[in-house]
């Protein structure tokens, strides 16, 4: 079984169980947000400042790994055309629930962003990925698609987890691992995760992060490092002490001089 399978099934685990970040927004939190009351979140304690997004009226959207019903129904009820790509079903089967609920179109598309994304060049205005390629084994061919499927102009806004929680134990007093953690090349890696049913689960280094963002074309505008995790905030190996997460947005740029504009693009690391 490929380990994108694997943890599909892990996934519909955890959503199965009251995973937090399966289960979708009500209707009071989409009425909200249709009268400018809202917030999203890129990792999992801090919300994204509204002026990386811009205004959203009838920009398109693309949610990467973004299923669940949580950003999504937000950048509708903002105006936004959107559109989610997603590899685990029942994530998807949140967003079709919350679209009919609410009455807004979405395309839903189940698909692997560890392929090539089966949109056209240029397609969309921003991108809104949230901490989901430690589940990739490796991000510069994300990053790379990201770059082709923006527009001039268009913004890169993704959420990252920090290398640094695959090296320690739990109780983050001993360094148990060495980097990259990949558990495809490493089998005691790989039993951690099995016993932790935490799916299968790899580090990046800010090389590949930030750097392979800034090798796909996007240069940074913002960077925001997240100092905390709630407590059983997500099933990875995060603990909650470690500057887990980091965010940041970008800025595509063409070095070609004969391709007019520029790209903005938002990460977030």
């Amino acid at each position: 079984m490929k380990y994108q399978d694997k943890n599909a099934e892990a996934i519909a685990r955890w959503i199965a169980e009251g995973w937090e970040w399966g289960r979708p927004i009500d209707h009071e939190t989409y009425l909200k947000a249709q009268k400018g009351e809202w917030d999203v979140l890129l990792t999992p304690t801090k919300p994204v400042p509204h002026e990386w997004f811009g205004d959203l009226k009838g920009k398109k959207v693309l949610g990467l790994a973004s299923g669940g019903g949580q950003q999504m129904p937000v950048f509708a009820a903002l105006g936004a055309d959107c559109t989610v790509l997603d590899y685990t079903p029942a994530q998807l089967e949140s967003e079709r629930s919350v679209a009919e609920r609410e009455g807004y179109g979405i395309r839903i598309v189940r698909g692997d962003m560890t392929k090539r994304l089966p949109f056209a060049d240029g397609e969309f205005d921003l991108i809104f990925h949230p901490v989901a390629n430690c589940y990739a084994e490796e991000v510069r061919p994300i990053w790379r698609e990201c770059f082709r499927v923006l527009k001039p102009g268009g913004r890169l806004l993704s959420g990252v987890d920090h290398y640094i929680n695959y090296m320690v134990d739990e109780a983050e007093e001993r360094i148990v691992n060495t980097l990259p953690f990949n558990p495809l090349k490493n089998p005691e890696q790989m039993r951690q995760l099995e016993e932790a049913d935490a799916g299968v689960q790899f580090s990046h280094s800010l090389e590949e992060q930030i750097g392979g963002q800034l090798e796909a074309g996007f240069t940074l505008l913002r960077f925001m490092k997240i100092p905390t995790a709630r407590d059983g905030c997500m099933k990875c190996t995060s603990r909650p002490s470690l500057p887990c997460f980091q965010k940041n947005r970008k800025e595509k740029r063409y070095a070609n001089r004969n391709r007019p504009g520029n790209n903005h693009a938002g990460g977030g690391v």
